[in-house]
């Protein structure tokens, strides 16, 4: 949720915006989509290390270490999805915005709206990023029971363990929250285009 409520709007300012660099932060964006989570754990735990930056906070091998870990990963693929299906409307609705008046800024709010079934992908190609990880949480959660341990850190100990009964059957519980997400996720966008058709066929 914190990676979308940053990467929608970051992405959505890419695809509007005009300014030096643009093609550049661009290219950027979608090669962060492909950062290695290991790689993001490293780094983030250099950062919240006693000897880092941030060491200061005490942060290392705690849940906040482990969303932050998570929001590096996952912005960057909420914020190229969006960049994209924004940048598509954009072109399609231009002129009409230009014509009412409607600056390039202040039209980011009404892309990201009409847009929004779109979106969805993006949201839901974020969340499926993060209940999927292992590499990063591990190094900067530390995977400590009834503290940092997610099932994914927790399918990976057990079946290190044999315990692969176990470990299957997280798997199968964390499928089926996937499953569950994704199945609200089409409901609602069916429920809203539904409703649109219906306010268009009443006028």
């Amino acid at each position: 949720m914190i990676a979308a409520l940053v990467g929608m709007p970051l992405g959505a300012a890419l695809a509007v915006g005009r300014f030096a660099g643009r093609r550049a932060a661009v290219i950027g964006i979608n090669a962060l989509m492909g950062l290695p989570p290991v790689v993001v754990g490293l780094v983030v735990y250099l950062m919240l290390s006693s000897s880092g930056p941030l060491g200061v906070l005490q942060l290392l091998y705690t849940p906040t270490a482990m969303i932050i870990a998570q929001f590096v990963l996952v912005t960057p693929i909420i914020a190229a999805l969006t960049r994209q299906a924004v940048e598509d409307l954009h072109a399609e609705y231009a002129e009409q915005l230009c014509s009412l008046g409607v600056s390039r800024a202040a039209s980011i709010p009404t892309l990201l709206w009409d847009g929004r079934a779109s979106l969805m992908t993006a949201f839901l190609a974020g969340f499926g990023r993060a209940i999927a990880e292992v590499g990063a949480v591990i190094i900067v959660g530390g995977n400590i029971n009834h503290v940092t341990r997610v099932m994914t850190t927790t399918i990976a100990l057990e079946t290190s363990k044999g315990n692969l009964a176990l470990a299957l059957a997280l798997g199968a519980i964390l499928i089926l929250i996937a499953v569950a997400v994704n199945a609200a996720v089409a409901l609602l966008d069916s429920t809203t285009k539904g409703a649109a058709y219906a306010n268009r066929f009443d006028a």
